[in-house]
């Protein structure tokens, strides 16, 4: 199969060199990607990403159940900046929300209507050149309630033709198991990840999903953004923390992270068991630290706000907890319930590859009073002066995707897949289109990093998936007006709108990219 490796972009020093001689470089790298590759038989090139519950919409649809997600409203009238007040909910926030019959309120009950358009939107995708597109199975059209007893043939059938489509077109899925959307019945009366018998649960979601999708999805993530449990436990995990009176809920939250890792390691057995040459990945946020000044207070700081990331990724990969998290464990008093055997599951069948999402960096001081402050990847975080901030605050900064890269190579050492990055913007549709030079140029810029980070880092990059390839709702702020795509969806926040599709300027200029596996990047260049 042909390998577009389109992405392999610029110098760290950002001198310019002559476009032949980069050209040269970059068809080398392509050919040493496409031997590679074939050798494994193996198509996982660069695209786009989505994922069911900002996407889909359907809610109440082909025998779907509720999610998490469908009871998360949007605050318009807070600052978008203000992460905590967009995400914190409560038990009687949901009960508000199942009661509810105003679709306006929660975004994610319409999306982007992929559930009827997604013929449409694969098409297009295809006609920009997309050879593998990410997505997620939304657990409730599978399992609508999480503890039935048979699986929704409807929601296995939908899935069926979504990815028919796709391999009509040639594009390879690699779809998440679980993204942000535990059905709320398992939050409700299980308590979410916190109970034990959600891992029995999420393996019988896994099973049926693998042995049904067996001949078209050979690529998957368990959870993802696993270390996003400490920032938005409910999202992630189903834990609302009035459930809990009287307990610590920090270390409830590291007793469901524990229940996701044996449940992940299941699944990554249970993958390459039903799926003979099956890669499964983990998934993590890549927070990307500096440290405001040199003083070795801030540099300290930012290498334990690392690791509050890494110990993550760190279980997941060596398939055993490090023992900087068990020394937490034991100085903070948090005491997690483990069963016979869970640990040796977890050491038994750790990921084949490590997938991150990269949006921004930020700083990070032992004393941050008086410093500026801004949003960053669903937390806020100290403002670094030397790099600029989007609409939302996220602060752009290429390089940082450069450095994320040869760090998490260097400490893993196992080929990783960039599977979300990208700029959210306010887009204005002007005659059809819109004129988002912002994004190619953020786009552009990222690119020559990655091409560093491959050419001269020696990372091993398998792919590059570019987040919210068509609009979506965001998850921070939960707004349509956050858009991120290539295609523009006709939908406001409060769900009004046509959901007409338009292409955006940089729908042709990444579909010219994908064409000319990059080389158009150094054209002009001296």
């Amino acid at each position: 199969m042909q390998l577009l490796w389109l992405l392999h972009l610029q110098d760290a020093a950002g001198q310019t060199k002559k476009a032949a001689l980069r050209i040269q470089r970059l068809r080398k790298i392509q050919t040493l990607h496409l031997k590679a590759h074939q050798q494994e038989q193996a198509a996982i090139l660069v695209s786009g990403a989505t994922a069911a519950n900002q996407y889909e919409g359907g809610w109440n649809e082909g025998g779907k159940g509720i999610s998490v997600s469908d009871c998360a409203r949007h605050h318009l009238d807070v600052d978008v900046q203000d992460y905590k007040a967009h995400n914190s909910i409560t038990t009687k926030d949901i009960e508000d929300a199942l009661k509810s019959t105003d679709d306006s309120l929660y975004p994610k009950r319409h999306a982007s209507d992929g559930y009827h358009h997604y013929k449409e939107d694969i098409k297009m995708y295809a006609e920009m050149g997309f050879k593998v597109y990410r997505m997620s199975i939304a657990w409730t059209r599978i399992f609508p309630n999480g503890d039935d007893k048979e699986p929704n043939e409807e929601g296995l059938k939908f899935y069926d033709d979504v990815f028919d489509e796709c391999l009509k077109y040639g594009i390879e899925p690699l779809v998440t198991m679980s993204h942000y959307e535990p059905p709320i019945n398992l939050v409700l009366n299980y308590d979410g990840w916190a109970s034990r018998e959600v891992i029995d649960m999420f393996v019988r979601y896994v099973e049926v999903i693998c042995e049904r999708y067996k001949n078209k999805v050979k690529y998957w993530l368990t959870f993802n953004e696993v270390d996003s449990m400490i920032r938005h436990p409910y999202t992630t995990g189903g834990l609302v923390e009035d459930r809990f009176p009287g307990r610590n809920f920090q270390e409830v939250i590291f007793q469901a992270m524990h229940h996701q890792f044996v449940a992940s390691a299941l699944a990554t057995k249970i993958c390459h068991e039903k799926i003979p040459g099956s890669k499964v990945g983990c998934m993590l946020t890549k927070l990307t630290y500096y440290p405001y000044t040199c003083k070795p207070e801030d540099v300290l700081q930012a290498q334990q706000d690392m690791r509050s990331t890494y110990c993550y990724s760190d279980t997941q990969v060596f398939g055993e907890y490090p023992a900087y998290l068990l020394a937490k464990f034991k100085n903070e008093g948090i005491h997690i319930k483990m069963e016979e055997g869970d640990l040796d599951i977890m050491k038994q069948y750790p990921v084949d590859f490590v997938s991150f999402s990269y949006y921004s960096s930020s700083c990070v001081a032992k004393n941050a009073d008086g410093l500026k402050t801004t949003a960053a990847n669903t937390m806020i975080a100290i403002k670094n002066p030397h790099i600029p901030s989007s609409d939302w605050g996220w602060q752009i900064d290429p390089i940082g995707l450069r450095i994320s890269l040869v760090d998490l190579y260097d400490r893993y050492r196992k080929p990783l897949f960039i599977v979300e990055n990208g700029l959210g913007a306010k887009d204005e549709l002007v005659n059809g289109t819109v004129d988002d030079q912002y994004r190619i140029d953020y786009f552009d810029a990222h690119f020559r990093e990655m091409l560093n980070a491959i050419e001269i880092d020696g990372v091993d990059l398998m792919g590059y998936t570019s987040w919210g390839c068509i609009d979506i709702v965001s998850e921070s702020t939960k707004q349509m007006s956050k858009r991120y795509g290539f295609i523009y969806v006709d939908c406001d926040d409060e769900g009004n709108g046509t959901y007409k599709r338009y292409k955006k300027k940089s729908f042709d200029w990444y579909k010219h990219v994908i064409e000319t596996n990059g080389a158009c990047l150094f054209e002009g260049e001296e």
